[in-house]
């Protein structure tokens, strides 16, 4: 599936694959029990994080950010 813009698609894919290979290799194997918590790898943050702001730039060069906001004004899960 394609992303908001077709300039981040190949960032998600990236992202997505890192997660994937994350979930299979270390989250379901069990490698994060006892102490040690279950976080996604730096790798796969740092992929996120690029995605993430390739959308937000597609959604405000879309000018659909502020129905983005006055939606979360309106849902008191997101508190800002």
């Amino acid at each position: 599936m394609a992303s908001l813009s077709p300039e981040c698609t190949p960032l998600k894919d990236a992202y997505y694959a890192c997660f994937n290979k994350w979930y299979a290799d270390e989250l379901l194997k069990g490698s994060f029990s006892g102490t040690k918590k279950a976080t996604v790898s730096d790798e796969c943050q740092e992929l996120f994080t690029t995605y993430k702001a390739c959308v937000w730039r597609a959604i405000k060069e879309k000018k659909i950010d502020d129905l983005i906001h006055e939606a979360r004004k309106d849902d008191p899960e997101h508190k800002q």
